[in-house]
């Protein structure tokens, strides 16, 4: 027999399949499930849902009334007009329970056991998902009995409540419904916990994450994967979806996710990519993949040679370029040939009318496209550098390898992805 409803902090588990009377005390059927609509942090309990002999009847739930063995409605059920759920709507139990959801605090897929409820200002809430062993242990009645045995072993039995609002539900009520704002909970992680996340999802979700993210985090977030689930989830991805997607990407991690592609499929997508983002992957394509044209990326920053200091800062401030890429500023000449380089220090304590050739370091250490990506990293850990220029036959500076670049080289694949993940959310 299950419990009395306890007042302070009810659980699903304590009312769902209650018996409901009617307002004159005849039993009618029993509360089958909750809804809610999941728009609120903690979103108000709206309807319930009960099963009567003539099949299953939606009600509001102010309709009934919490007594201590069951619910009764306080009018009779043939004045209770039925309602009809919106598609939106969220079962508690049916959508829920055993479902797999996403804590965006803890940055995991977790599995929901039983769903707290609290009432507050005259309404039930659905306030946090228990998603621990007490919460199975208590579905099933046996919370005290688990509690009692917990204690003559000296322990305690743990509460695993994730607040709802840090909660993300991984299926949607119906498969052809999308909620209003999907994943926006998920999509307010660091990438790298978004990459954590997606993980631990079926390839399907996983997929409805990328769909729904916007095209900068999805990105992002993309790059923190596992290599191997990176090309899964772009083969699995609407091609014009995942060409925006790679677009987003730095070159050398697009490059490198597109040699683990099919050739087939890698050309359609680098075909859909806009024209110049293309071109720099499919330089990257062209070499080996173990040279530093290979592991090269082409965002780099270069200025000619004969502008003047003011007018390299005035260029920085309208390019506003990403932070790694001004750590070296190289100097270039009119056929794009590497000439030197200067530091934003050096650039920034010039006479602003000192032309760039005569501000830099002529003697720039850089490799060829075709050095061993061993010999680059051998000489980045050589000189503490940040970067290394990469030009081509001709000197033309086309792009760097950066320290990360390194740090990936001496590590397995994809471990620098695992391992740096310890930016504050």
């Amino acid at each position: 027999m299950l419990a009395a409803y306890p007042s302070a902090v009810p659980y699903l588990s304590d009312v769902q399949h209650r018996r409901v009377l009617d307002a004159g005390g005849d039993e009618i059927g029993h509360l089958s499930d909750l809804a809610v609509l999941p728009k609120e942090q903690f979103p108000a309990v709206q309807w319930a849902i009960l099963g009567t002999r003539g099949g299953e009847r939606v009600v509001r739930w102010s309709d009934l009334a919490i007594e201590p063995a069951h619910l009764r409605l306080r009018r009779r059920l043939e004045s209770i007009p039925s309602e009809t759920l919106p598609p939106e709507a969220l079962h508690l139990g049916r959508d829920l329970l055993d479902k797999q959801i996403v804590d965006t605090h803890g940055a995991k897929v977790v599995r929901v056991n039983d769903l707290q409820l609290e009432e507050t200002g005259g309404q039930l809430r659905l306030v946090g998902a228990d998603v621990g062993l007490r919460g199975l242990v208590r579905r099933v009645g046996a919370e005290g009995l688990a509690e009692r045995v917990a204690g003559m072993l000296g322990q305690r039995m743990p509460r695993g409540i994730i607040p709802w609002h840090l909660v993300e539900p991984l299926e949607q009520p119906e498969a052809h419904v999308r909620l209003t704002v999907p994943h926006q909970k998920l999509a307010l992680l660091h990438p790298a916990d978004i990459a954590d996340v997606v993980e631990e999802m079926s390839a399907d979700e996983r997929v409805a994450v990328f769909e729904q993210l916007d095209v900068e985090t999805a990105a992002e977030a993309l790059a923190e994967v596992d290599p191997e689930m990176q090309a899964a989830i772009v083969s699995d991805l609407d091609e014009e979806r995942a060409a925006d997607i790679l677009e987003e990407m730095a070159p050398d991690e697009a490059a490198d996710l597109l040699q683990d592609l099919p050739e087939e499929r890698r050309e359609e997508l680098v075909d859909l990519m806009q024209k110049d983002e293309a071109a720099d992957v499919e330089e990257i394509l062209t070499y080996p993949e173990d040279s530093a044209g290979g592991i090269m990326t082409t965002d780099f920053v270069a200025f000619p040679r004969d502008i003047p200091a003011q007018e390299g800062i005035d260029r920085l401030r309208r390019t506003k370029p990403d932070p790694e890429l001004v750590y070296y500023l190289y100097v270039v000449d009119a056929d794009g040939r590497l000439e030197g380089v200067l530091s934003l220090r050096d650039l920034v304590i010039a006479d602003p009318a000192t032309p760039l050739s005569q501000a830099m370091d002529p003697h720039v250490l850089h490799v060829d496209a075709t050095t061993p990506k061993e010999d680059v990293a051998a000489l980045i850990a050589k000189y503490d550098l940040l970067a290394l220029p990469v030009v081509d036959a001709r000197r033309r500076l086309i792009g760097t390898v950066t320290v990360d670049d390194v740090v990936e080289l001496m590590l397995p694949r994809g471990w620098k992805k695992r391992s740096g993940r310890t930016v504050p959310r």
